[in-house]
Protein backbone atom coordinates (compact mmCIF):
# COMPACT_ATOMS: atom_id res chain seq x y z
CA UNK A 1 0.00 0.00 0.00
CA UNK A 2 1.72 3.26 -0.63
CA UNK A 3 1.89 5.61 1.48
CA UNK A 4 -0.10 9.26 1.37
CA UNK A 5 2.65 11.18 2.25
CA UNK A 6 6.68 9.91 2.38
CA UNK A 7 7.39 8.84 5.54
CA UNK A 8 11.04 10.34 5.99
CA UNK A 9 13.63 8.15 7.49
CA UNK A 10 14.52 10.56 9.63
CA UNK A 11 13.90 14.16 10.55
CA UNK A 12 15.45 16.70 12.48
CA UNK A 13 13.11 17.87 15.46
CA UNK A 14 12.86 21.25 14.16
CA UNK A 15 10.14 21.54 12.13
CA UNK A 16 6.87 18.99 10.76
CA UNK A 17 5.76 18.60 7.89
CA UNK A 18 7.74 21.85 7.11
CA UNK A 19 6.45 23.54 9.57
CA UNK A 20 8.68 25.14 12.30
CA UNK A 21 8.43 23.09 16.21
CA UNK A 22 9.06 25.38 19.15
CA UNK A 23 12.15 24.03 19.03
CA UNK A 24 12.64 25.53 15.29
CA UNK A 25 11.68 28.42 16.48
CA UNK A 26 14.09 28.70 19.61
CA UNK A 27 17.24 28.07 17.83
CA UNK A 28 16.07 30.68 15.17
CA UNK A 29 15.93 33.47 17.59
CA UNK A 30 19.74 31.34 19.07
CA UNK A 31 20.79 31.87 15.58
CA UNK A 32 20.16 35.58 15.65
CA UNK A 33 21.97 36.16 18.57
CA UNK A 34 24.36 35.30 17.48
CA UNK A 35 24.08 36.87 13.96
CA UNK A 36 23.57 40.27 15.89
CA UNK A 37 26.24 39.47 18.31
CA UNK A 38 28.82 39.95 15.23
CA UNK A 39 31.20 36.77 16.04
CA UNK A 40 30.34 33.87 14.00
CA UNK A 41 33.68 31.83 14.41
CA UNK A 42 34.12 29.36 17.45
CA UNK A 43 32.91 31.81 20.38
CA UNK A 44 31.41 31.79 23.67
CA UNK A 45 28.04 29.66 22.44
CA UNK A 46 31.08 26.86 21.79
CA UNK A 47 32.43 27.43 25.56
CA UNK A 48 28.58 26.98 26.69
CA UNK A 49 27.71 24.11 24.44
CA UNK A 50 31.40 22.51 25.68
CA UNK A 51 30.09 22.73 29.13
CA UNK A 52 26.69 21.63 28.94
CA UNK A 53 27.52 18.48 26.93
CA UNK A 54 30.25 17.18 29.44
CA UNK A 55 28.01 17.60 32.68
CA UNK A 56 25.37 15.91 30.64
CA UNK A 57 27.70 12.85 29.65
CA UNK A 58 29.72 12.83 32.63
CA UNK A 59 33.27 14.11 31.15
CA UNK A 60 35.74 16.75 32.59
CA UNK A 61 36.34 17.84 29.10
CA UNK A 62 34.48 18.36 25.96
CA UNK A 63 35.65 19.92 23.00
CA UNK A 64 33.64 21.14 19.98
CA UNK A 65 34.80 20.06 16.53
CA UNK A 66 33.22 20.68 12.95
CA UNK A 67 32.51 16.55 12.62
CA UNK A 68 32.90 13.51 14.10
CA UNK A 69 35.78 11.99 11.63
CA UNK A 70 37.75 14.77 12.40
CA UNK A 71 37.10 13.78 15.89
CA UNK A 72 38.90 10.42 15.73
CA UNK A 73 41.51 11.90 13.72
CA UNK A 74 42.20 14.44 16.25
CA UNK A 75 41.77 11.77 18.87
CA UNK A 76 44.68 9.59 17.46
CA UNK A 77 46.76 12.17 16.90
CA UNK A 78 46.57 13.29 20.37
CA UNK A 79 47.35 10.05 21.83
CA UNK A 80 50.77 10.00 19.27
CA UNK A 81 49.26 6.86 17.16
CA UNK A 82 50.38 6.95 13.56
CA UNK A 83 53.09 5.66 11.00
CA UNK A 84 53.60 1.68 11.86
CA UNK A 85 50.91 1.65 14.52
CA UNK A 86 47.73 -0.66 14.60
CA UNK A 87 44.12 0.56 15.54
CA UNK A 88 41.73 -2.24 15.76
CA UNK A 89 38.25 -1.45 14.20
CA UNK A 90 34.50 -3.41 13.58
CA UNK A 91 34.17 -4.45 10.42
CA UNK A 92 30.85 -3.32 10.27
CA UNK A 93 30.50 0.48 10.86
CA UNK A 94 30.75 3.71 8.52
CA UNK A 95 33.68 3.61 6.60
CA UNK A 96 34.73 6.87 8.45
CA UNK A 97 35.60 5.18 11.53
CA UNK A 98 38.47 3.31 9.82
CA UNK A 99 39.13 6.24 7.04
CA UNK A 100 40.39 8.70 10.26
CA UNK A 101 42.98 5.53 11.37
CA UNK A 102 44.55 5.50 7.69
CA UNK A 103 44.29 9.47 7.37
CA UNK A 104 46.52 9.62 11.01
CA UNK A 105 48.50 7.45 9.36
CA UNK A 106 48.14 4.24 10.80
CA UNK A 107 46.94 0.78 10.32
CA UNK A 108 43.57 -0.55 11.00
CA UNK A 109 43.25 -4.00 11.84
CA UNK A 110 39.43 -5.51 10.77
CA UNK A 111 37.77 -7.45 13.43
CA UNK A 112 34.26 -9.01 13.07
CA UNK A 113 31.23 -7.75 14.80
CA UNK A 114 28.23 -9.32 17.05
CA UNK A 115 24.96 -11.01 14.57
CA UNK A 116 22.60 -9.34 17.20
CA UNK A 117 23.91 -6.47 19.31
CA UNK A 118 25.81 -5.13 15.75
CA UNK A 119 28.37 -4.52 17.62
CA UNK A 120 32.40 -5.71 17.69
CA UNK A 121 32.70 -9.00 18.53
CA UNK A 122 34.44 -8.66 22.21
CA UNK A 123 34.96 -12.07 21.88
CA UNK A 124 37.44 -11.74 18.75
CA UNK A 125 39.26 -8.64 19.98
CA UNK A 126 42.08 -10.41 21.80
CA UNK A 127 43.13 -12.15 19.49
CA UNK A 128 43.69 -9.26 17.10
CA UNK A 129 46.49 -7.54 19.19
CA UNK A 130 49.51 -7.26 18.54
CA UNK A 131 52.75 -5.82 19.54
CA UNK A 132 52.06 -2.76 16.84
CA UNK A 133 48.27 -2.78 18.73
CA UNK A 134 48.08 1.10 20.23
CA UNK A 135 44.23 1.20 20.39
CA UNK A 136 40.92 -0.37 20.19
CA UNK A 137 38.10 1.59 18.64
CA UNK A 138 34.75 -0.04 19.43
CA UNK A 139 31.76 1.54 17.87
CA UNK A 140 28.45 1.70 19.94
CA UNK A 141 26.24 1.28 16.79
CA UNK A 142 23.09 2.88 15.96
CA UNK A 143 22.64 4.13 19.49
CA UNK A 144 23.30 0.79 20.74
CA UNK A 145 25.92 1.08 23.15
CA UNK A 146 28.68 -1.57 23.84
CA UNK A 147 29.85 -3.53 26.91
CA UNK A 148 33.07 -0.80 27.69
CA UNK A 149 34.28 -3.34 30.82
CA UNK A 150 35.85 -5.92 28.96
CA UNK A 151 37.50 -3.83 26.64
CA UNK A 152 38.80 -1.94 29.40
CA UNK A 153 39.91 -5.19 30.88
CA UNK A 154 42.30 -5.33 27.37
CA UNK A 155 43.55 -1.98 27.45
CA UNK A 156 44.81 -2.60 31.17
CA UNK A 157 46.80 -6.12 29.99
CA UNK A 158 48.02 -4.74 27.00
CA UNK A 159 48.87 -1.47 27.54
CA UNK A 160 46.33 0.16 25.11
CA UNK A 161 44.13 3.59 24.60
CA UNK A 162 40.59 3.25 23.63
CA UNK A 163 38.66 5.86 21.51
CA UNK A 164 35.64 5.30 21.41
CA UNK A 165 33.52 6.14 17.94
CA UNK A 166 29.99 7.02 19.61
CA UNK A 167 28.62 8.80 16.58
CA UNK A 168 25.62 7.62 16.92
CA UNK A 169 25.11 6.85 20.54
CA UNK A 170 24.45 10.67 22.82
CA UNK A 171 23.08 9.87 25.59
CA UNK A 172 22.91 5.80 25.29
CA UNK A 173 23.60 4.07 28.80
CA UNK A 174 25.49 0.80 30.01
CA UNK A 175 25.19 -0.24 33.32
CA UNK A 176 24.55 2.90 34.43
CA UNK A 177 26.99 4.88 32.74
CA UNK A 178 26.86 7.57 29.91
CA UNK A 179 28.74 6.94 26.43
CA UNK A 180 31.52 9.50 26.29
CA UNK A 181 32.50 8.77 30.26
CA UNK A 182 33.67 5.35 29.61
CA UNK A 183 36.57 5.38 26.79
CA UNK A 184 40.39 7.34 27.27
CA UNK A 185 38.93 9.91 24.22
CA UNK A 186 34.88 9.74 23.10
CA UNK A 187 33.98 10.92 19.69
CA UNK A 188 30.71 12.19 18.81
CA UNK A 189 28.50 13.12 15.79
CA UNK A 190 25.93 16.24 14.86
CA UNK A 191 25.07 15.06 11.30
CA UNK A 192 21.00 15.46 10.54
CA UNK A 193 20.35 11.57 11.14
CA UNK A 194 21.89 11.70 14.59
CA UNK A 195 19.78 12.10 18.23
CA UNK A 196 20.81 15.54 17.81
CA UNK A 197 22.30 18.13 15.24
CA UNK A 198 23.57 20.87 14.24
CA UNK A 199 23.91 20.08 10.57
CA UNK A 200 27.59 19.29 10.33
CA UNK A 201 29.70 19.03 13.90
CA UNK A 202 31.20 17.12 16.52
CA UNK A 203 32.18 16.63 19.86
CA UNK A 204 34.77 15.38 21.88
CA UNK A 205 34.81 14.31 25.38
CA UNK A 206 37.96 13.32 27.68
CA UNK A 207 39.21 13.01 31.58
CA UNK A 208 42.49 13.68 30.37
CA UNK A 209 43.28 17.44 30.94
CA UNK A 210 46.64 17.11 29.24
CA UNK A 211 44.92 15.49 26.07
CA UNK A 212 41.86 18.08 26.48
CA UNK A 213 44.69 21.30 25.80
CA UNK A 214 46.34 19.57 22.79
CA UNK A 215 43.02 18.97 21.37
CA UNK A 216 41.61 22.46 21.33
CA UNK A 217 45.17 23.35 20.35
CA UNK A 218 45.36 21.07 17.28
CA UNK A 219 42.13 21.91 16.08
CA UNK A 220 43.48 25.53 16.08
CA UNK A 221 46.57 25.76 14.04
CA UNK A 222 48.30 24.17 16.71
CA UNK A 223 48.15 27.90 18.55
CA UNK A 224 48.36 28.21 22.29
CA UNK A 225 47.94 31.21 24.74
CA UNK A 226 51.46 32.45 26.30
CA UNK A 227 51.70 35.61 28.05
CA UNK A 228 48.74 37.15 26.72
CA UNK A 229 50.44 35.95 23.24
CA UNK A 230 49.78 33.05 20.88
CA UNK A 231 52.11 31.15 19.81
CA UNK A 232 51.95 28.15 17.82
CA UNK A 233 53.40 24.96 19.40
CA UNK A 234 52.05 22.38 16.82
CA UNK A 235 51.43 22.01 13.04
CA UNK A 236 47.89 21.50 13.92
CA UNK A 237 44.75 22.35 11.52
CA UNK A 238 41.51 24.24 11.33
CA UNK A 239 38.51 22.01 12.77
CA UNK A 240 36.71 24.50 14.88
CA UNK A 241 32.74 24.71 15.10
CA UNK A 242 31.10 27.59 14.30
CA UNK A 243 29.52 29.88 17.33
CA UNK A 244 26.12 29.28 15.25
CA UNK A 245 26.28 25.57 15.07
CA UNK A 246 27.00 25.30 18.76
CA UNK A 247 24.18 28.18 19.44
CA UNK A 248 21.96 25.13 17.02
CA UNK A 249 23.44 22.49 19.24
CA UNK A 250 22.29 24.36 22.28
CA UNK A 251 18.78 23.97 22.09
CA UNK A 252 19.20 20.82 20.63
CA UNK A 253 20.86 19.58 23.86
CA UNK A 254 18.29 21.24 26.26
CA UNK A 255 15.33 18.60 24.64
CA UNK A 256 17.98 15.49 24.31
CA UNK A 257 16.02 13.29 27.05
CA UNK A 258 12.71 13.92 25.42
CA UNK A 259 13.94 12.96 21.55
CA UNK A 260 16.25 10.02 23.24
CA UNK A 261 12.28 9.09 24.97
CA UNK A 262 10.45 9.30 21.51
CA UNK A 263 12.62 7.19 19.76
CA UNK A 264 12.16 4.60 22.14
CA UNK A 265 9.00 4.96 21.86
CA UNK A 266 9.12 4.21 18.53
CA UNK A 267 11.12 1.61 18.59
CA UNK A 268 9.26 -0.35 21.52
CA UNK A 269 6.60 0.31 18.75
CA UNK A 270 8.19 -1.46 16.58
CA UNK A 271 8.85 -4.50 18.24
CA UNK A 272 5.41 -4.94 18.87
CA UNK A 273 4.25 -4.31 15.40
CA UNK A 274 7.18 -6.68 14.26
CA UNK A 275 5.82 -9.78 16.73
CA UNK A 276 4.81 -12.68 15.11
CA UNK A 277 6.07 -11.54 11.58
CA UNK A 278 8.35 -14.51 10.42
CA UNK A 279 11.51 -13.82 8.53
CA UNK A 280 12.50 -10.37 10.42
CA UNK A 281 14.52 -9.85 13.84
CA UNK A 282 14.27 -6.65 15.21
CA UNK A 283 17.61 -5.05 17.02
CA UNK A 284 18.75 -6.46 20.21
CA UNK A 285 20.16 -5.34 22.93
CA UNK A 286 21.88 -6.14 26.37
CA UNK A 287 19.81 -5.98 29.42
CA UNK A 288 22.06 -3.61 30.46
CA UNK A 289 22.22 -1.24 28.13
CA UNK A 290 19.78 1.78 27.20
CA UNK A 291 19.57 2.10 23.62
CA UNK A 292 18.53 5.01 22.10
CA UNK A 293 17.93 3.90 19.05
CA UNK A 294 19.60 6.38 16.27
CA UNK A 295 19.17 3.87 13.99
CA UNK A 296 16.04 1.34 14.15
CA UNK A 297 17.68 -1.94 11.98
CA UNK A 298 15.89 -4.87 11.36
CA UNK A 299 17.55 -8.09 10.13
CA UNK A 300 15.78 -9.99 7.42
CA UNK A 301 16.39 -13.50 7.34
CA UNK A 302 14.92 -14.42 3.65
CA UNK A 303 17.51 -14.87 1.33
CA UNK A 304 18.00 -11.98 -1.05
CA UNK A 305 14.36 -10.28 0.64
CA UNK A 306 16.53 -7.11 2.12
CA UNK A 307 17.23 -5.77 -1.48
CA UNK A 308 13.75 -6.25 -2.62
CA UNK A 309 12.15 -4.41 0.43
CA UNK A 310 14.60 -1.71 0.13
CA UNK A 311 13.47 -1.41 -3.64
CA UNK A 312 9.73 -1.60 -3.02
CA UNK A 313 9.06 0.41 0.42
CA UNK A 314 11.41 3.46 -1.81
CA UNK A 315 8.94 2.66 -4.47
CA UNK A 316 5.57 3.27 -2.02
CA UNK A 317 6.98 6.61 -0.47
CA UNK A 318 8.48 5.06 2.49
CA UNK A 319 12.18 6.13 3.28
CA UNK A 320 14.56 2.61 4.11
CA UNK A 321 18.07 2.53 4.24
CA UNK A 322 20.73 -0.23 4.37
CA UNK A 323 22.64 -0.62 8.04
CA UNK A 324 25.93 0.28 7.34
CA UNK A 325 28.99 -1.23 5.34
CA UNK A 326 31.15 -4.24 5.58
CA UNK A 327 34.91 -2.34 5.30
CA UNK A 328 36.27 -5.29 4.03
CA UNK A 329 33.67 -5.17 0.74
CA UNK A 330 35.25 -1.49 0.20
CA UNK A 331 37.38 -0.45 -2.56
CA UNK A 332 39.35 1.89 -0.38
CA UNK A 333 40.05 -0.59 2.52
CA UNK A 334 41.26 -3.42 0.04
CA UNK A 335 44.28 -4.76 1.41
CA UNK A 336 43.62 -3.80 5.25
CA UNK A 337 44.42 -6.31 7.43
CA UNK A 338 41.36 -9.13 9.20
CA UNK A 339 41.70 -10.42 12.16
CA UNK A 340 39.96 -13.77 11.64
CA UNK A 341 36.54 -14.02 9.07
CA UNK A 342 34.06 -11.22 8.82
CA UNK A 343 31.42 -13.53 8.16
CA UNK A 344 28.71 -11.74 10.37
CA UNK A 345 29.93 -8.00 9.13
CA UNK A 346 29.05 -9.30 5.40
CA UNK A 347 25.20 -10.83 6.65
CA UNK A 348 24.70 -7.80 8.16
CA UNK A 349 25.83 -6.02 5.22
CA UNK A 350 23.58 -7.90 2.93
CA UNK A 351 20.23 -8.00 5.20
CA UNK A 352 20.15 -5.16 7.55
CA UNK A 353 17.38 -2.76 6.86
CA UNK A 354 17.00 0.70 8.75
CA UNK A 355 13.37 1.81 9.35
CA UNK A 356 12.01 5.03 9.52
CA UNK A 357 12.21 6.87 13.03
CA UNK A 358 11.03 10.34 12.13
CA UNK A 359 10.36 12.09 15.44
CA UNK A 360 7.02 13.32 13.95
CA UNK A 361 5.71 9.73 12.83
CA UNK A 362 2.68 8.60 13.69
CA UNK A 363 1.12 5.15 14.80
CA UNK A 364 -0.51 4.97 11.72
CA UNK A 365 2.72 5.61 9.75
CA UNK A 366 4.27 2.48 11.84
CA UNK A 367 1.56 0.53 10.93
CA UNK A 368 1.84 1.11 7.40
CA UNK A 369 5.81 0.63 7.42
CA UNK A 370 5.24 -2.83 8.93
CA UNK A 371 2.10 -3.96 6.73
CA UNK A 372 4.13 -3.24 3.47
CA UNK A 373 6.71 -5.59 5.03
CA UNK A 374 4.36 -8.24 6.20
CA UNK A 375 2.91 -8.47 2.17
CA UNK A 376 6.24 -7.89 0.94
CA UNK A 377 7.81 -10.94 2.55
CA UNK A 378 4.64 -13.18 2.25
CA UNK A 379 4.68 -12.96 -1.44
CA UNK A 380 8.80 -13.56 -1.17
CA UNK A 381 8.06 -17.13 0.55
CA UNK A 382 5.01 -17.84 -1.93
Amino acid sequence: MKASKRIRLIEPVLSNNGKLTPLGEKVLCEIEEVLKSGWLTEGDKNREFEEKFAEYVGAKHAITVCNCTVALELALRVLGIGPGDEVIVPDFTHPATAQAVMWAGAEPVLVDVDLYTYNVDIGKLEDAITERTKCIIPVSWGGNPINMKPIRKLKEEYGLYIVEDAACSIGAEYDGEKTGSMADITCFSFHPRKIITTGEGGMITTDNDEWAEKLRSLKKFGERPVDGKLEFIACGTNFKMSNILAAVGLVQLEAIDEIIDRRIELAESYNQLLAGIEGIRPPMRDEKAKHVYQTYAVYVEIEGARDVLLKELRAQGIEVQIGTYALHLQPAFKGVKQAGNLKNSKLLYENLLTLPMSHNMTKEDQELVISNIRDILERLRG
